[in-house]
């Protein structure tokens, strides 16, 4: 059995979707503004974020301490959350819907290496979280992972396969647990 090589490593094909300029900058905006306790304003994010290629609609709301890979590969639905010490990892596209929850601590993941490779090749797919989907606190969406329409990802659980529409996913990995009902208002 042969290990990985890391010195074989080769991410040179990679295309970030932006030039080294743009990305430094964004890697001090993310560092600065994102994340960072600083600046709890989210007209101010929304703004920046589209300014960097986001579409991001009215009414998101994102916490202190989010970190965002790349902006200019991000979607995000209106009166969306995302909380405190979330990760978007998003090397791929991430599409975020509207009404959504993405609480505190999760990691949303859409790259990965190919073990089954020595080089350690770097695989991305993209990331779809619909309408009105909550992902509890520390928990973690992978690579190329659809989460349903009002699917739930409970706290500290781990997708790495797609959630259907009105579940509820618990566990590592997250299996349906049942079903979501809501009381009408």
């Amino acid at each position: 059995m042969s290990a990985q090589e890391l010195s074989t490593f080769d991410n040179s094909d990679f295309d970030t979707g932006a030039g080294p300029i743009k990305r430094m900058i964004w890697y001090f905006v993310n560092s600065w503004i994102f994340n960072s306790y600083l600046f709890p304003f989210y007209a101010l994010k929304r703004s920046l974020l589209r300014i960097f290629g986001a579409k991001i609609g009215v009414g998101v709301v994102i916490k202190p301490k989010v970190n965002i890979k790349y902006p200019w590969k991000l979607s995000i639905g209106q009166y969306t959350w995302i909380g405190e010490e979330v990760w978007l990892d998003n090397l791929d596209e991430l599409n975020i819907g509207r009404n959504v929850c993405v609480s505190q601590g999760a990691l949303i993941l859409s790259g990965n290496h190919n073990y089954k490779k020595k080089s350690f090749d770097l695989i991305t797919k993209k990331i779809k979280i619909e309408d009105s989907a909550w992902i509890g606190a520390r928990s973690l969406v992978s690579q190329g992972v659809t989460v349903g329409q009002n699917a739930i990802l409970m706290v500290a659980s781990v997708a790495s396969a797609d959630l259907e529409e009105g579940g509820i996913y618990r566990g590592n990995p997250a299996e349906l647990v049942k079903r979501r009902v809501q009381d009408e208002d």
